[in-house]
C-alpha cells in the first residue's frame, strides 16, 4: 500500500476516478516486467493487460488494488517519456466506450420519427 496520500486517504476522489487506468502511446517494445516495474512504483498491481492485436497495440490496461495508488500512478505518469514515448493515462470508463452510430438504423429511425410528425396533422412545419 503506498503512503503518497497519507493522512488524506479519506479525501473523497473525483467520480471518474477508479482503479483501472487505460494506457495509451506505449512503445510497442515494452515488455510486461517494465510496465510492472514502471506503474509498480505507485501501490500494488493486481493486472496488467497488454494489447496484443494490431488495433490494441501500445495500449494497455492496469489494475490498481488500491483506488489511491491508480490516481497517483495517473498523477505522475501522464505524459512521462518511455522510449521516446509520452504516455497518456487515462482512468477507464467502461460506460463511456465510443460507440459508432448505426447511421442506416439512425437514418430510418429518423423517417420514422417524420411518418409519424406528419401523420399527426403537423404537415405545415418544414423538418429538413
Amino acid at each position: 500500500m503506498s503512503l503518497a496520500y497519507g493522512k488524506n486517504r479519506n479525501v473523497a476522489l473525483p467520480p471518474n476516478v477508479n482503479r483501472i487506468l487505460l494506457v495509451k502511446n506505449l512503445p510497442f517494445k515494452i515488455t510486461s516486467e517494465e510496465m510492472y516495474d514502471l506503474f509498480g512504483k505507485y501501490g500494488a498491481i493486481r493486472q496488467i493487460r497488454m494489447g496484443s492485436e494490431q488495433k490494441t497495440r501500445g495500449t494497455a490496461f492496469v489494475v490498481y488494488e488500491d483506488i489511491y495508488d491508480a490516481k497517483e500512478a495517473c498523477d505522475h505518469l501522464q505524459g512521462f517519456n518511455v522510449m521516446g514515448r509520452y504516455l497518456v493515462v487515462l482512468y477507464f470508463q467502461p460506460h463511456h466506450r465510443s460507440k459508432k452510430p448505426d447511421l442506416p438504423k439512425e437514418e430510418e429511425r429518423v423517417e420514422q420519427l417524420r411518418r409519424q410528425f406528419q401523420s399527426m396533422g403537423n404537415d405545415e412545419y418544414e423538418l429538413d
